[in-house]
């Protein structure tokens, strides 16, 4: 069900304990031919304009990888391709749900070809016994779990809506992930993805920057509904990608080092009292490309 008004949004939340809920396998692709992409920095103001390593970003991709095992997650390590200088960020193209592989409808050109990207389909989809949900050839502009952030404990959504997601392709992720409800809502100017400006917490919570969305409104109804399950953060915060970060089992909410480093006490003592650990890798280099830890990370269900 789509909730756009946010009178309706109390009745959805449950704020009793709710089983946190992870992914089981992650993949991640190698930033192979990482360079400047033209064509997305038009709506993407995290983007940086100067040079790009494409070695140092490589090693900080293989440092993340192995952070990221270390700590007991299983993750599959996917090369990237050079035609596709996004492929680092794979969760805007590819997610799942239960028995379910999703494509997502890009706005730009260089990530419509990435999802037409074979091997990509064949490991997610044939290789994991996923059947496949292609949005991209619907007439939808719907860039996944970029845009539509995800509660899979219970089953509801946070769809910000931009140049990057309309409400026909919230509509078209609601069924595709079958979701109880999504909540749909405008981003502020400037906001090209919600999970830039807000995260899940695999279900703990809401972690968020109330200035990300356009009606102050949805803020006031999660401050009453959540209590001290809703984490604030502030701009500062939201530029370093402290909200694009990412839950996972163990307890772990994994964000990039510049995002840790900026974290307020405040903030970070909000995400220790809901059970969460901290843990972060150096990320800055693949930053340059307006993304990080997040949206580094695909998630298989």
């Amino acid at each position: 069900m789509i909730i756009d008004k946010p009178g309706q949004y109390a009745a959805l939340w449950d704020n009793s304990q709710i089983q946190p809920r992870y992914p089981r396998m992650l993949f991640l692709r190698r930033p192979d031919g990482f360079r400047y992409a033209a064509d997305s920095a038009d709506d993407n103001v995290y983007m940086d304009s100067s040079s790009f390593d494409s070695d140092r970003a490589c090693a900080q991709w293989e440092s993340l990888v192995s952070a990221l095992r270390a700590a007991g997650q299983l993750v599959m390590a996917l090369p990237g391709d050079p035609q596709t200088p996004e492929a680092v960020f794979p969760n805007n193209v590819f997610a799942t749900a239960p028995g379910r592989l999703l494509i997502g409808a890009m706005r730009h050109p260089s990530r419509q070809y990435e999802a037409l990207h074979a091997p990509t389909r064949q490991v997610l989809g044939k290789l994991l016994g996923l059947q496949t949900i292609d949005l991209s050839q619907k007439s939808v502009i719907a860039e996944l779990t970029g845009s539509l952030v995800i509660d899979r404990a219970r089953q509801l959504g946070y769809c910000g809506l931009s140049e990057r997601c309309n409400r026909e392709g919230a509509v078209a992720m609601d069924e595709g992930f079958a979701l109880k409800h999504s909540v749909l809502f405008d981003l502020s100017e400037g906001e090209y993805h919600s999970n830039v400006v807000l995260c899940a917490l695999g279900g703990c919570g809401l972690l968020g920057y109330p200035g990300g969305i356009a009606d102050e409104q949805w803020f006031a109804v999660w401050r009453q509904t959540m209590g001290d399950r809703l984490i604030e953060i502030s701009l500062e915060e939201k530029n370093a990608f402290v909200a694009n970060c990412i839950a996972l089992d163990g307890d772990q909410l994994w964000m990039s080092a510049v995002a840790a480093s900026a974290l307020r006490p405040a903030t970070l003592a909000a995400i220790e009292t809901l059970g969460l650990c901290v843990h972060s890798s150096p990320l800055d280099e693949i930053e340059k490309a307006g993304g990080s830890l997040r949206c580094m990370v695909g998630e298989v269900y």
